[in-house]
Protein backbone atom coordinates (compact mmCIF):
# COMPACT_ATOMS: atom_id res chain seq x y z
CA UNK A 1 0.00 0.00 0.00
CA UNK A 2 1.23 3.75 -1.37
CA UNK A 3 2.04 6.06 2.19
CA UNK A 4 0.22 9.00 1.96
CA UNK A 5 2.13 12.15 2.20
CA UNK A 6 1.01 14.63 4.66
CA UNK A 7 0.12 17.77 3.30
CA UNK A 8 1.83 20.86 4.53
CA UNK A 9 -0.28 23.67 6.08
CA UNK A 10 1.11 27.22 5.46
CA UNK A 11 2.16 28.92 8.53
CA UNK A 12 -0.59 32.14 8.86
CA UNK A 13 1.19 33.09 12.36
CA UNK A 14 2.43 36.43 12.32
CA UNK A 15 6.12 36.74 10.80
CA UNK A 16 8.52 37.75 13.58
CA UNK A 17 9.79 41.76 14.21
CA UNK A 18 13.07 42.04 12.42
CA UNK A 19 15.60 43.98 14.07
CA UNK A 20 14.82 47.62 14.81
CA UNK A 21 16.93 50.06 12.31
CA UNK A 22 19.46 51.87 13.76
CA UNK A 23 18.86 54.64 16.24
CA UNK A 24 17.94 58.02 14.73
CA UNK A 25 17.06 55.85 11.12
CA UNK A 26 13.40 56.11 10.35
CA UNK A 27 11.76 55.46 7.15
CA UNK A 28 8.11 55.96 5.92
CA UNK A 29 6.11 52.85 4.15
CA UNK A 30 4.98 54.72 0.69
CA UNK A 31 1.76 52.28 0.01
CA UNK A 32 0.40 50.24 2.06
CA UNK A 33 -3.65 49.75 3.07
CA UNK A 34 -3.31 49.15 6.97
CA UNK A 35 -7.36 49.49 7.39
CA UNK A 36 -7.61 46.00 5.39
CA UNK A 37 -4.70 44.14 7.30
CA UNK A 38 -6.97 43.82 10.27
CA UNK A 39 -9.65 41.90 8.61
CA UNK A 40 -7.25 39.73 6.21
CA UNK A 41 -5.14 38.67 9.73
CA UNK A 42 -8.92 37.60 10.62
CA UNK A 43 -9.43 35.78 7.75
CA UNK A 44 -6.39 34.10 8.56
CA UNK A 45 -6.62 33.48 12.04
CA UNK A 46 -9.65 31.78 11.24
CA UNK A 47 -8.21 29.67 8.51
CA UNK A 48 -5.38 28.54 10.76
CA UNK A 49 -7.92 27.03 13.54
CA UNK A 50 -9.76 25.58 10.93
CA UNK A 51 -6.74 23.54 10.44
CA UNK A 52 -5.85 23.08 13.95
CA UNK A 53 -3.38 25.58 14.15
CA UNK A 54 -2.71 28.07 16.68
CA UNK A 55 -5.22 30.98 16.86
CA UNK A 56 -3.28 34.05 15.12
CA UNK A 57 -3.44 37.52 17.29
CA UNK A 58 -5.56 40.02 15.32
CA UNK A 59 -3.82 43.27 15.54
CA UNK A 60 -5.75 46.87 15.48
CA UNK A 61 -5.02 49.60 13.12
CA UNK A 62 -3.44 51.55 16.36
CA UNK A 63 -1.33 48.07 17.47
CA UNK A 64 -0.02 47.55 14.23
CA UNK A 65 0.89 51.77 13.85
CA UNK A 66 3.04 51.11 17.51
CA UNK A 67 4.93 47.79 16.29
CA UNK A 68 6.26 49.74 13.47
CA UNK A 69 7.26 52.84 15.25
CA UNK A 70 8.82 50.16 17.13
CA UNK A 71 11.09 48.93 14.36
CA UNK A 72 11.79 52.50 13.02
CA UNK A 73 8.80 52.83 10.65
CA UNK A 74 7.37 56.28 11.58
CA UNK A 75 5.22 56.87 9.11
CA UNK A 76 2.81 55.37 6.04
CA UNK A 77 0.86 56.72 2.99
CA UNK A 78 -2.49 54.32 3.51
CA UNK A 79 -4.47 54.09 -0.15
CA UNK A 80 -7.76 54.28 0.05
CA UNK A 81 -9.12 52.93 -3.57
CA UNK A 82 -12.66 51.66 -3.40
CA UNK A 83 -15.19 54.00 -2.65
CA UNK A 84 -16.37 52.88 0.30
CA UNK A 85 -12.24 52.98 1.50
CA UNK A 86 -11.55 56.67 0.67
CA UNK A 87 -13.22 58.37 3.80
CA UNK A 88 -11.26 55.42 5.80
CA UNK A 89 -7.79 56.32 4.71
CA UNK A 90 -8.54 59.84 5.10
CA UNK A 91 -9.77 59.60 8.78
CA UNK A 92 -6.70 57.11 9.58
CA UNK A 93 -5.00 60.03 8.53
CA UNK A 94 -6.62 62.49 10.42
CA UNK A 95 -6.66 60.17 13.74
CA UNK A 96 -2.84 59.57 13.53
CA UNK A 97 0.40 61.73 13.54
CA UNK A 98 2.41 60.75 10.48
CA UNK A 99 -0.25 58.84 8.75
CA UNK A 100 -0.93 60.46 5.38
CA UNK A 101 -3.83 58.83 2.74
CA UNK A 102 -3.50 58.44 -0.94
CA UNK A 103 -7.13 58.21 -2.86
CA UNK A 104 -8.31 56.78 -6.06
CA UNK A 105 -10.49 54.12 -7.93
CA UNK A 106 -8.68 50.81 -8.56
CA UNK A 107 -8.52 50.06 -12.31
CA UNK A 108 -10.61 46.93 -11.03
CA UNK A 109 -12.63 48.80 -9.75
CA UNK A 110 -13.50 51.40 -12.18
CA UNK A 111 -14.55 48.96 -14.64
CA UNK A 112 -17.26 48.06 -12.48
CA UNK A 113 -18.58 51.40 -11.46
CA UNK A 114 -21.72 51.43 -13.17
CA UNK A 115 -21.34 47.85 -14.46
CA UNK A 116 -19.53 49.21 -17.37
CA UNK A 117 -17.83 45.93 -18.07
CA UNK A 118 -18.28 42.43 -18.85
CA UNK A 119 -16.27 39.67 -17.16
CA UNK A 120 -12.84 39.02 -18.23
CA UNK A 121 -11.66 36.39 -20.23
CA UNK A 122 -10.63 33.80 -17.61
CA UNK A 123 -14.60 33.65 -16.64
CA UNK A 124 -14.54 34.29 -12.97
CA UNK A 125 -17.75 35.95 -12.09
CA UNK A 126 -17.51 39.66 -11.26
CA UNK A 127 -18.29 40.42 -7.46
CA UNK A 128 -20.60 43.40 -7.78
CA UNK A 129 -20.96 45.21 -4.85
CA UNK A 130 -23.51 48.24 -3.64
CA UNK A 131 -21.04 50.96 -4.75
CA UNK A 132 -20.80 49.91 -7.90
CA UNK A 133 -24.26 51.49 -8.42
CA UNK A 134 -21.97 54.36 -8.30
CA UNK A 135 -20.93 56.03 -11.47
CA UNK A 136 -17.10 56.27 -12.47
CA UNK A 137 -17.84 60.41 -12.73
CA UNK A 138 -19.25 60.09 -9.38
CA UNK A 139 -16.69 57.80 -7.47
CA UNK A 140 -13.87 59.94 -8.71
CA UNK A 141 -15.50 63.36 -8.01
CA UNK A 142 -15.66 61.73 -4.34
CA UNK A 143 -11.91 61.40 -4.60
CA UNK A 144 -11.60 65.08 -5.97
CA UNK A 145 -14.10 66.11 -3.10
CA UNK A 146 -11.89 64.51 -0.38
CA UNK A 147 -8.77 65.70 -1.66
CA UNK A 148 -9.68 69.34 -1.81
CA UNK A 149 -11.62 69.03 1.67
CA UNK A 150 -8.69 67.68 3.27
CA UNK A 151 -5.58 68.84 1.99
CA UNK A 152 -3.30 67.98 4.97
CA UNK A 153 -4.11 64.54 5.27
CA UNK A 154 -3.88 63.85 1.32
CA UNK A 155 -0.95 63.38 -0.14
CA UNK A 156 -0.87 61.38 -3.21
CA UNK A 157 -3.73 60.50 -6.25
CA UNK A 158 -3.48 56.61 -6.12
CA UNK A 159 -3.35 54.12 -6.65
CA UNK A 160 -4.49 54.30 -10.28
CA UNK A 161 -3.50 52.82 -13.18
CA UNK A 162 -4.16 49.81 -15.32
CA UNK A 163 -4.20 45.65 -14.51
CA UNK A 164 -5.03 43.57 -17.21
CA UNK A 165 -4.28 40.58 -15.54
CA UNK A 166 -8.21 39.25 -16.26
CA UNK A 167 -9.33 42.05 -18.36
CA UNK A 168 -10.84 41.69 -22.10
CA UNK A 169 -10.03 44.27 -24.66
CA UNK A 170 -13.22 45.90 -23.08
CA UNK A 171 -12.46 46.36 -19.84
CA UNK A 172 -9.19 47.33 -21.36
CA UNK A 173 -10.00 50.72 -22.95
CA UNK A 174 -12.30 51.56 -19.73
CA UNK A 175 -9.35 51.53 -17.64
CA UNK A 176 -7.13 53.51 -20.08
CA UNK A 177 -9.95 56.10 -19.81
CA UNK A 178 -9.82 55.90 -16.20
CA UNK A 179 -6.38 56.11 -15.77
CA UNK A 180 -6.43 59.09 -17.81
CA UNK A 181 -9.12 60.98 -15.58
CA UNK A 182 -7.24 59.82 -12.74
CA UNK A 183 -3.50 61.43 -14.26
CA UNK A 184 -5.55 65.06 -15.39
CA UNK A 185 -6.82 65.46 -11.45
CA UNK A 186 -3.57 64.57 -10.09
CA UNK A 187 -1.68 67.34 -12.31
CA UNK A 188 -5.04 69.48 -11.44
CA UNK A 189 -4.33 69.36 -8.08
CA UNK A 190 -0.50 69.21 -8.58
CA UNK A 191 -0.26 65.69 -6.35
CA UNK A 192 1.91 63.26 -6.98
CA UNK A 193 -0.11 59.68 -7.96
CA UNK A 194 0.76 55.96 -7.19
CA UNK A 195 0.49 53.69 -10.24
CA UNK A 196 -0.73 50.12 -10.06
CA UNK A 197 0.57 48.44 -13.19
CA UNK A 198 0.22 44.13 -13.62
CA UNK A 199 0.54 42.91 -16.80
CA UNK A 200 -0.16 46.36 -18.10
CA UNK A 201 3.50 47.58 -18.90
CA UNK A 202 3.59 48.98 -22.57
CA UNK A 203 -0.09 50.77 -22.16
CA UNK A 204 0.58 51.95 -19.21
CA UNK A 205 3.61 53.76 -20.41
CA UNK A 206 2.02 54.63 -23.76
CA UNK A 207 -0.90 56.80 -21.70
CA UNK A 208 1.79 58.75 -19.28
CA UNK A 209 3.72 59.39 -22.46
CA UNK A 210 1.20 60.25 -24.27
CA UNK A 211 -1.07 62.57 -21.64
CA UNK A 212 2.07 63.83 -20.17
CA UNK A 213 2.83 62.52 -17.12
CA UNK A 214 2.37 64.12 -13.58
CA UNK A 215 5.26 66.17 -12.26
CA UNK A 216 5.94 63.04 -9.00
CA UNK A 217 4.74 59.83 -11.06
CA UNK A 218 5.05 56.75 -8.82
CA UNK A 219 5.35 53.23 -9.69
CA UNK A 220 4.39 51.42 -6.86
CA UNK A 221 5.65 47.94 -6.45
CA UNK A 222 7.60 48.18 -9.07
CA UNK A 223 7.15 44.99 -10.84
CA UNK A 224 9.01 46.00 -14.65
CA UNK A 225 12.16 45.18 -16.07
CA UNK A 226 15.35 47.26 -16.60
CA UNK A 227 14.09 48.02 -20.25
CA UNK A 228 11.05 50.17 -18.41
CA UNK A 229 13.26 51.32 -15.76
CA UNK A 230 15.37 52.75 -17.86
CA UNK A 231 12.33 55.20 -19.08
CA UNK A 232 11.42 55.84 -15.73
CA UNK A 233 14.85 57.28 -15.37
CA UNK A 234 14.85 59.07 -18.57
CA UNK A 235 11.19 61.11 -17.73
CA UNK A 236 11.95 61.32 -13.50
CA UNK A 237 9.74 58.64 -12.47
CA UNK A 238 10.36 57.28 -9.25
CA UNK A 239 9.96 53.48 -8.31
CA UNK A 240 8.68 51.68 -5.24
CA UNK A 241 10.02 48.64 -3.86
CA UNK A 242 8.16 46.13 -2.33
CA UNK A 243 9.31 42.65 -0.57
CA UNK A 244 8.77 41.50 -4.42
CA UNK A 245 12.78 42.57 -4.69
CA UNK A 246 13.26 39.90 -2.35
CA UNK A 247 11.66 37.25 -4.05
CA UNK A 248 13.72 34.79 -6.11
CA UNK A 249 14.09 34.93 -9.81
CA UNK A 250 13.10 39.00 -9.80
CA UNK A 251 16.60 39.87 -10.90
CA UNK A 252 15.09 42.74 -13.26
CA UNK A 253 12.89 44.35 -10.44
CA UNK A 254 16.00 44.19 -8.31
CA UNK A 255 18.53 45.80 -11.49
CA UNK A 256 15.81 48.16 -11.42
CA UNK A 257 16.88 49.78 -8.65
CA UNK A 258 20.34 50.13 -9.66
CA UNK A 259 19.37 52.10 -12.34
CA UNK A 260 17.21 54.70 -11.06
CA UNK A 261 19.26 54.56 -7.48
CA UNK A 262 18.21 55.94 -4.29
CA UNK A 263 17.26 59.34 -4.75
CA UNK A 264 14.52 58.16 -7.07
CA UNK A 265 13.55 55.06 -4.92
CA UNK A 266 11.16 54.52 -2.30
CA UNK A 267 10.06 51.30 0.37
CA UNK A 268 6.54 50.05 0.46
CA UNK A 269 4.48 46.78 1.79
CA UNK A 270 1.80 46.83 0.15
CA UNK A 271 0.05 45.24 3.21
CA UNK A 272 -1.50 42.87 3.79
CA UNK A 273 0.08 41.19 0.27
CA UNK A 274 3.34 40.85 -1.04
CA UNK A 275 5.40 39.89 2.87
CA UNK A 276 8.69 39.71 2.04
CA UNK A 277 11.08 36.69 2.56
CA UNK A 278 11.68 34.83 4.44
CA UNK A 279 8.24 35.36 5.18
CA UNK A 280 6.17 34.87 1.87
CA UNK A 281 2.54 33.72 2.29
CA UNK A 282 2.36 35.59 5.83
CA UNK A 283 -0.10 38.38 6.68
CA UNK A 284 2.38 41.81 5.48
CA UNK A 285 2.09 44.82 7.96
CA UNK A 286 4.29 48.36 7.67
CA UNK A 287 6.51 46.64 10.76
CA UNK A 288 8.03 44.50 8.20
CA UNK A 289 9.86 47.18 5.78
CA UNK A 290 13.33 46.83 7.62
CA UNK A 291 13.34 42.95 5.67
CA UNK A 292 12.75 44.85 2.50
CA UNK A 293 14.85 47.89 2.78
CA UNK A 294 17.66 44.68 3.79
CA UNK A 295 17.11 42.99 0.20
CA UNK A 296 17.22 46.96 -1.26
CA UNK A 297 20.63 46.82 0.55
CA UNK A 298 21.92 43.89 -0.31
CA UNK A 299 21.23 44.80 -3.79
CA UNK A 300 22.80 48.62 -3.77
CA UNK A 301 25.78 47.13 -1.58
CA UNK A 302 24.83 49.60 0.89
CA UNK A 303 23.78 49.51 4.79
CA UNK A 304 20.12 49.15 5.53
CA UNK A 305 20.39 52.84 7.36
CA UNK A 306 21.93 54.53 4.34
CA UNK A 307 19.40 52.46 2.26
CA UNK A 308 16.41 53.57 4.79
CA UNK A 309 17.78 57.58 4.73
CA UNK A 310 17.67 57.58 0.92
CA UNK A 311 14.19 56.40 1.07
CA UNK A 312 13.25 58.78 3.71
CA UNK A 313 14.55 62.13 1.61
CA UNK A 314 12.74 60.56 -1.99
CA UNK A 315 9.73 60.23 0.21
CA UNK A 316 10.20 63.65 1.56
CA UNK A 317 10.88 65.36 -1.19
CA UNK A 318 7.98 63.61 -3.17
CA UNK A 319 5.34 63.85 -0.75
CA UNK A 320 6.21 67.05 0.99
CA UNK A 321 5.95 64.98 4.00
CA UNK A 322 8.20 64.14 7.27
Amino acid sequence: MARMSKKKHRDRSWAPAPEALPADTQVVDNHTHVASVVPFARAMSHEAMEKGQPEVPVYSVDELLQQAASVGVTGIIDCGCELPNLMTAVDMAREHDHVHAALAIHPNEAVHHGHRAAPGPDGLPVKYQPWHDVSFEDALAEVHRLAVTYPKQVVAIGETGMDLFRTGEQAKELQREAFRAHIALAKELGLPMQIHDRDSHKEVIETLLADGAPERTVFHSYSGDVEMAEIARDHGWYLSFSGTCSYKGNDGIRESLRIVGLDHAMVETDAPYLTPMPYRGRTNAPYMIPYTLQAMADTLDMSIAEVACGTRETTRKVYGIE
